[in-house]
C-alpha cells in the first residue's frame, strides 16, 4: 500500500444514480440501447458537442476502436497508420479488423503522431493505408486540420480519443473531436476523468457513419432479426447508462477539480526548479481534463527508476507508455518508420497521481520528492 497512489478512482455517489436505476425497474429495459442509453447520447451530443453530430455508446472504448476501424476502413488497404506512443488496445483494435499496425513516431515536444512523418507515409504507401489512427496523447485536443485534410482525401482517420471526453479546443472552446468527419472514441474506464465503470463513446459529424457503426454493434441487425453485416455484441448496460448519465449531470464539478489540481502541480513544478533540472510537461493545446500528470525526466534519470525511487517514498507512479507498443512481442514484427522520438519518450516517461480528493499538500509531496531524486537514480 501507497501513502500516495497513483489512482484512486471515484465514480458517482449511488444516491446520484438510484433514481436512474428505478426507471430501470420501472421499464424492465436492462440493455440493447434501452431508454437510459439512448438519453446519454442524446445528452452527450446535445450539451456536450452542441447539437453536431451523432453518437454511440459502447461496452469499452477497445471495442469502440474495432467498430470504428472496421466500419471506416478502405476495403482494398493493408495498414491501419498510427503512433508507437499509445496503449496496446490501438494496434490490438486494429489487429481484430484484419489490418497490420504501422508504427510511426511522435513529434518531441507534443507526444503526438508526427505530422511530417504521416505526410510522408501517406504519399508511400498511398492505397496500402486503409485508416489512419492518431492518439491524443494523454486528453490532449489535438490539432485536426491535417486528418481533416485526409478525410477530404478519401482516407479515413479514426482517432483514439480514450481520455479527452471533456477536453476543448484552444481556437474556439470547442468540445474536442466537434464537427469531424471521421469517428472519434472516447473512454469511460473508471480510470477516465470521466468514468462509469467500463464504457464508451463514439462520436462523429458523420451520422451515417454512427448509424454502421451501431448497426454492427448489435450483431449486424438492420431493425429485425437478421444479420445483415459482419457485427459483434457493443452495447452498454442500462445500469451502467444510469452511471454514465448521473457522472454527467456533475462533470462540470469533476472537470474543475481536475484542472485545479493540475494546476496546482504547474506552480509547484515551477516553483521546485524542475524544468532547470530537465524534467519537462507535455505540450498540449486547448483545455484538458487530466487523467494523471505525465512528465519527462531527465536524461540522467532511467523512468524505471523514478518509479522505483517513489515508492520508496510510498509514492505509487507508472509509466504510460513504456514500452512502447512497438517494443511489446505482439507487435514487434509489425513495420514502422524510425522512432528515435518514441523511444527516447518511451524511457524517460513517468506518470504521476491525480484523483479527485487529492490537495495542495500531496501535490507538494510529490514534487518536493521529484526535486529530491537528483543524481539518486541512472539510466
Amino acid at each position: 500500500m501507497f501513502d500516495i497512489p497513483f489512482l484512486r478512482p471515484r465514480l458517482v455517489e449511488k444516491e446520484r444514480f438510484l433514481a436512474y436505476y428505478e426507471e430501470i425497474e420501472a421499464t424492465r429495459i436492462y440493455s440493447n440501447y434501452g431508454p437510459l442509453n439512448g438519453r446519454f447520447e442524446e445528452r452527450v451530443v446535445a450539451e456536450v458537442f452542441d447539437g453536431t453530430g451523432s453518437a454511440v455508446t459502447v461496452h469499452n472504448a477497445t471495442v469502440g476502436l474495432m467498430l470504428a476501424i472496421s466500419q471506416s476502413k478502405r476495403p482494398q488497404g493493408r495498414y491501419a497508420v498510427m503512433p508507437s506512443f499509445t496503449f496496446a488496445a490501438t494496434p490490438l483494435a486494429a489487429e481484430w479488423c484484419g489490418l497490420e499496425p504501422y508504427f510511426l513516431d511522435i513529434e518531441p515536444g507534443n507526444w503526438q503522431l508526427s505530422r511530417a512523418q504521416l505526410e510522408q507515409t501517406v504519399e508511400r504507401l498511398g492505397d496500402e493505408i486503409a485508416v489512419v489512427v492518431p492518439y491524443a496523447a494523454f486528453g490532449s485536443a489535438i490539432e485536426m486540420a491535417d486528418y481533416d485534410a485526409l478525410q477530404r482525401r478519401g482516407i479515413p482517420v479514426v482517432v483514439d480519443a480514450a481520455s479527452s471526453f471533456g477536453s476543448t479546443t484552444a481556437e474556439n472552446d470547442a468540445h474536442f473531436g466537434k464537427g469531424f468527419g471521421g469517428a472519434v472514441v472516447f473512454s469511460f474506464h473508471a480510470t477516465k476523468s470521466f468514468g462509469v465503470g467500463e464504457g464508451g463513446l463514439v462520436y462523429s459529424a458523420d451520422r451515417e457513419l454512427i448509424r454502421r457503426i451501431r448497426q454492427a454493434g448489435n450483431f449486424g441487425f438492420a431493425g429485425g432479426r437478421a444479420s445483415v453485416s459482419q457485427g459483434l455484441n457493443s452495447k452498454m448496460s442500462e445500469y451502467t447508462a444510469a452511471i454514465a448519465l448521473a457522472a454527467l449531470d456533475q462533470f462540470e464539478t469533476a472537470k474543475e477539480t481536475r484542472r485545479t489540481i493540475h494546476a496546482w502541480y504547474r506552480h509547484a513544478l515551477r516553483q521546485a526548479g524542475l524544468a532547470e533540472q530537465g524534467w519537462a510537461e507535455q505540450e498540449t493545446r486547448g483545455l484538458i481534463v487530466p487523467q494523471f500528470i505525465p512528465i519527462r525526466c531527465p536524461d540522467a534519470l532511467g523512468n524505471q527508476a523514478v518509479v522505483q525511487l517513489l515508492a520508496d517514498r510510498s509514492i505509487e507512479a507508472r509509466t504510460y507508455f513504456s514500452p512502447a507498443c512497438h517494443q511489446q512481442p505482439q507487435f514487434r514484427s509489425h513495420p514502422r518508420a524510425p522512432l528515435g522520438a518514441t523511444e527516447q519518450l518511451a524511457a524517460r516517461i513517468v506518470s504521476l497521481p491525480l484523483w479527485e480528493g487529492m490537495d495542495e499538500r500531496i501535490v507538494h509531496r510529490i514534487v518536493q520528492a521529484l526535486a529530491s531524486l537528483g543524481g539518486e537514480a541512472n539510466p
